[in-house]
């Protein structure tokens, strides 16, 4: 039987150090729907197919029924997350290290946001998690070999299917159509990107918020996994609270600064990022939107400005090991002060 909202609040109410886990996961989940889901409506913005107000309005609320919806259908994306990495062994000094990993990847989202990169929360979420519960006894033992090779899958599939989707896309899509046409394509294009953001990350913060529920329990049981309708609904209005604060800073550097983007080459990379996003999600595949949406944008063709390009790869490409390293020593930092 999935967890009851009474049980999980009774739980709260008895420990503090899954109170405050509880609390900042709920502070990723916002920071994700303020940072990475603006991804999904960039093109749409940058192309003039929607104001910004309404575009973010349109994303928090298919963001909040891509978590419910595809969760409802297919959890494998939270399973995975579920089982990154061991977190046996004393319950108090493990919630501590997952404590600790949320810190930290609050702080690099936040730090990304800062200078308009858009950086995978997903990735973050991995990396820092992973990090925390090797600073755990046990050390490297803990991480599990299975989820990490689905996360490495995940992240070469969503770069070259993402470019090489929206290339495929922009090669299909009539090159004569109007403007005006293909606006109004991208309000769906929008819809569906944002639909399958919050079918995707919704589901991996949904993983590390059972993770903390199971650790406050004393046991981790996997066979039964089952993620509660309160918690989805939870999540989900999170996350479009966090996409509703906004998220221009990315908007402009993914849409505008990286690419010199038409209303034809916007909606070929919603459709490229969009089938993407679907066939990694059906697969049970934890990727990042960020990558898949820029993958795509980037295969479509347009004028690219190759230092914002590079700025952003450096920044993928720190992520897992920089997440990694701070997870792991603001846990050790954590375990020496709670412990």
């Amino acid at each position: 039987m999935p967890i009851s909202f009474t049980t999980f609040v009774s739980h709260l109410a008895q420990d503090p150090v899954l109170a405050v886990t509880t609390a900042l996961v709920l502070a990723v989940i916002l920071v994700n729907g303020w940072t990475d889901a603006p991804n999904a409506i960039a093109t749409a913005v940058v192309t003039d197919a929607l104001p910004f107000r309404p575009a973010v309005v349109l994303a928090a609320i298919c963001n909040l029924l891509g978590v419910v919806c595809m969760t409802a259908v297919n959890s494998s994306v939270a399973e995975t997350i579920y089982d990154i990495a061991d977190f046996s062994g004393d319950p108090s000094s493990a919630l501590t290290a997952l404590c600790a990993a949320l810190v930290s990847i609050v702080a690099w989202a936040v730090l990304a946001w800062r200078f308009g990169i858009p950086t995978s929360e997903s990735h973050a979420l991995v990396a820092g998690v992973t990090g925390a519960a090797i600073a755990l006894r046990g050390g490297l033992s803990n991480v599990r070999a299975a989820a990490w090779g689905k996360v490495l899958l995940g992240l070469v599939l969503s770069v070259a299917l993402g470019f090489l989707l929206g290339r495929l896309a922009v090669r299909l899509l009539p090159r004569r159509g109007s403007s005006r046409a293909f606006r109004k394509c991208q309000i769906g294009g929008a819809a569906a990107m944002a639909f399958l953001h919050g079918a995707q990350d919704g589901q991996k913060f949904m993983g590390v918020f059972l993770l903390g529920t199971a650790l406050a329990a004393g046991r981790r049981d996997t066979e039964t996994f089952l993620i509660p309708l309160w918690l989805m609904v939870l999540c989900a209005l999170v996350m479009a609270l966090g996409t509703a604060m906004g998220g221009r800073r990315i908007i402009d550097t993914v849409g505008r600064d990286m690419v010199s983007l038409t209303p034809r080459l916007g909606f070929a990379a919603d459709l490229g990022g969009g089938v993407c996003l679907l066939l990694c999600t059906a697969l049970g595949l934890p990727v990042s939107t960020t990558h898949a949406k820029t993958a795509a944008i980037l295969g479509v063709g347009g004028r690219a400005d190759r230092g914002v390009v590079r700025s952003i790869l450096l920044t993928w490409i720190f992520t897992f090991p920089g997440c990694g390293l701070i997870g792991f020593f603001t846990a050790k930092c954590f375990l020496s002060l709670f412990s």
